[in-house]
């Protein structure tokens, strides 16, 4: 659609958007105009427009401006040398009326500057005097950068006042940034970018850039290693201890800097550094429950969300276990899902295991005193103890007494190697939509052979290419490994790529063979795109119109590595969508929910549409779902699935509350089942054979049905609420927090399934309902209430 002025001449959507900022009367419908279809240049162009316009701008062009700014945040816009000095001219000018200027967009057009960067030393000396004068270094990196362009004098003054109070290790790093050219200090001032409302996001290419600044990448090895001394000294007693007080703040922040630059760079020093530095900050040399410093340790943490080694994250998880603070495990915790997520998505470093000393076959021997400690890694690593050459039931008295430390070691060693391996495993789940390939040369001696990998990458299925578009499957704990070349493709197999009979196959043999799974593959959900879907088109009502407890689905967004806001009048109001990236990062899915009311004190959520975005050039585009490769699209849909599964009200045994809730949990709590209860049915399918209770049960459609003597009983594969024939009452049965392990505590699962094992306890405690002790239960049954 053309647009034309009052004169009929054309206009393109950049000029009438500047139009729209600068000219009084001069409006546009923001219904004709889309600013995604801005070029990254012409966006570049208008934002310093966009600032010039300022808070008394009439109603059109503030529309226009916001519009702007939020495309700015979430892209890349490019500054010609004309529009790098446009955007300085106009925080200039905008001192008078906002007392403040955001000097992160000037240094973001100074990294993003398409040519040589112009003169700007006038403007640089206005906005320092300015802002030193105000008392408001809000953005340091940001002011001492453009300090740099407006001189020797204005630059000194900022060291001087940033320095104060500062401590050793910022105060290093704004030296070597006063020493660059402020395009390159810029970069620095780029990474805080999360701190100002207006900055785009730091450039793809940040940390390769500051990695190839000699003086900066010197800074980050010296800051981190001076962290490591101070920490020890800490411990050593040498340096006096208050809690929370070993780094400033914004020495926490140079070396959250410092610990990105070397982590992008994986560099191979990092893992001692990290050996002595986490231990160190984290737990008080005396019996307190205080840290040296628990600021860096959270710190580490986010720059291990970005950037994640697994010998970082092992540590991450060692201290967490090692940390006296009472709330540390718990943020932790919640940090760590990230992390994990985040992992998965770094292929390049997620699969590498160190050996620990342990032999090929998985076995480490330590021996002292007659006695020795005795590592097995299986499908975690089990430690026995032995006495002259007799296995015990724990440590021997005379190893404890020779040679306590080793006794320590052993078991610390135990506890490492299990989080090492559920790290591991976490990687390559997370990894799926990756769709990542390795050299079959380096998986086979890495991997499938590895002495602790082994025991994860054994129990899961991988495909091979043997041939040109032949690919192999594998299950290395139960058959030979195929012969191909060693720089042949080799990837985790995925049941959507697979045929049905295959995919039985592979489920059967599990079973058969008793071999439990690291993770749900071989039982795995599948998602395909609906009809309903293909004519929706741009989204998914699939797992739309639940109601379920929001703390609970809030709780598992973290768990999953999903990113949202917390509902409520405080943060994201009545609405929100949860986001993940999948594929590196090339795909987005967003889960829209909302708050639906408030029940006998449970928080409840509406469950609304799924949508997709895929990575471009110009940035986040949403696309049709029919764009969305397949194993994207079944892989996000599998967590949403959980989310609304798992905390849906009709999953609620105990849920009396009346109203539109109550309508919902009678019509969902015995409905169709979904993929996730499907392959709960395909797992039990292979289970009520071997069971002892094996002629009592049988599948019947959406039901596990058990014959008890007093009644016969249907308990549903999705929700696990019970109905009792010939009336189909309903039967409440809660299961207890804590319960002693009787027979489904005992019985083989392919897979985790916390829904599956309470269907199986349930199945025991009918099928021998003439045991059943409890009076509730009992009247039930027998009344038909």
């Amino acid at each position: 659609m053309a647009f034309v002025d009052r004169e009929g001449r054309a206009m393109d959507l950049a000029e009438r958007l500047l139009r729209a900022l600068t000219e009084p009367g001069f409006e546009v419908d923001p219904n004709s105009y889309d600013v995604a279809r801005l070029s990254d240049e012409a966006l570049g162009s208008l934002l310093p427009a966009a600032y010039r316009s300022g808070r008394s701008a009439p109603h059109p062009a503030m529309m226009v401006r916001f519009a702007l700014e939020d495309a700015g945040k979430e892209r890349q816009p490019r500054y010609t040398p004309d529009a790098c000095r446009d955007m300085f001219d106009a925080l200039v000018a905008q001192l008078p009326e906002r007392e403040f200027a955001d000097l992160t967009l000037g240094a973001g057009a100074l990294v993003r500057c398409t040519g040589p960067v112009p003169e700007l030393a006038a403007q640089a000396g206005k906005l320092v005097g300015f802002l030193l004068g105000e008392e408001r270094p809000d953005h340091p990196y940001a002011l001492l950068c453009v300090a740099g362009l407006a001189g020797p004098d204005a630059r000194d003054a900022v060291m001087e006042r940033l320095s104060r109070n500062a401590g050793a290790i910022a105060v290093d790093e704004f030296r070597v940034l006063a020493g660059l050219v402020p395009a390159e200090a810029a970069l620095v001032a780029d990474a805080e970018g999360d701190s100002s409302f207006t900055a785009p996001p730091p450039v793809p290419d940040l940390w390769e850039r500051l990695a190839a600044v000699p003086a900066y990448a010197a800074f980050a090895r010296r800051a981190l290693d001076s962290a490591a001394d101070r920490a020890q000294a800490i411990q050593a007693g040498t340096t006096p201890y208050r809690a929370d007080k070993a780094f400033t703040t914004p020495e926490v922040t140079a070396l959250g800097h410092a610990a990105r630059l070397a982590l992008h760079g994986d560099a191979p020093w990092l893992p001692e550094l990290f050996d002595r530095l986490l231990p160190a900050i984290s737990v008080a040399p005396t019996a307190a429950k205080t840290l040296p410093s628990q600021a860096l340790l959270y710190e580490l943490v986010r720059a291990a969300q970005d950037f994640p080694t697994p010998e970082l994250v092992t540590g991450i998880r060692s201290v967490r276990k090692a940390v006296r603070h009472a709330g540390v495990p718990k943020q932790l915790d919640k940090m760590l899902k990230h992390v994990d997520a985040a992992l998965a998505e770094r292929t390049e470093v997620a699969l590498r295991l160190p050996r620990l000393g342990f032999r090929d076959d998985g076995v480490l021997r330590r021996e002292a005193a007659g006695c020795a400690a005795v590592l097995t890694v299986a499908e975690t690593a089990v430690l026995t103890w032995e006495k002259e050459g007799r296995t015990v039931s724990g440590a021997p008295a005379a190893l404890r007494r020779e040679d306590p430390g080793l006794v320590k070691e052993a078991r610390e060693l135990a506890k490492r190697v299990d989080i090492q391996l559920g790290t591991l495993a976490r990687a390559l789940e997370g990894g799926f939509t990756a769709d990542a390939t390795h050299p079959y040369g380096w998986w086979r001696a890495e991997l499938a052979a590895h002495p602790l990998a082994r025991a994860v990458v054994g129990r899961l299925i991988w495909e091979v290419e043997v041939g040109p578009g032949q690919w192999q499957a594998v299950l290395p704990a139960a058959g030979e490994l195929p012969d191909a070349p060693d720089e042949a493709p080799v990837r985790l197999w995925h049941p959507i790529r697979s045929d049905p009979g295959t995919v039985r196959a592979w489920r059967d043999l599990l079973v058969e063979r008793r071999i439990r799974q690291p993770f749900k593959q071989a039982f795995r959900e599948i998602y395909r795109l609906t009809r309903a879907e293909e004519e929706t088109g741009s989204y998914s009502n699939r797992f739309a119109a639940h109601l379920v407890h929001y703390h609970r689905m809030f709780a598992l967004f973290r768990a999953r590595g999903w990113r949202s806001g917390r509902l409520g009048p405080w943060d994201s109001g009545g609405s929100d969508e949860a986001v993940r990236a999948l594929a590196g990062g090339a795909w987005q899915v967003r889960f829209r929910h909302g708050l639906a009311g408030w029940e006998d004190g449970h928080e409840l959520a509406s469950t609304d549409q799924v949508r997709y975005r895929r990575r471009t050039d110009a940035g986040l585009r949403e696309v049709p779902l029919a764009d969305v490769p397949p194993l994207v699209f079944s892989e996000s849909m599998r967590d949403v699935d959980l989310f609304v599964g798992v905390t849906s009200i009709a999953a609620d045994p105990e849920w009396t509350d009346q109203g539109p809730e109550r309508a919902y949990w009678e019509r969902a709590r015995f409905g169709e089942l979904t993929e996730n209860a499907e392959a709960r049915r395909a797992a039990l399918e292979r289970l009520l054979p071997r069971l002892r209770i094996a002629d009592r049960c049988s599948l019947d459609g959406r039901f596990l049905r058990v014959r008890g003597d007093l009644r016969t009983y249907k308990i549903h594969l999705g929700s696990g609420n019970i109905l009792m024939e010939p009336d189909d009452a309903y039967l409440c049965v809660v299961p207890e927090r804590r319960t002693k392990k009787g027979d489904a505590g005992r019985i083989f699962l392919p897979f985790e399934d916390d829904r599956l094992s309470l269907i199986l306890s349930k199945a025991f405690l009918l099928a021998a309902d003439t045991d059943i002790t409890d009076d509730t239960i009992l009247a039930q049954i027998k009344g038909g209430a």
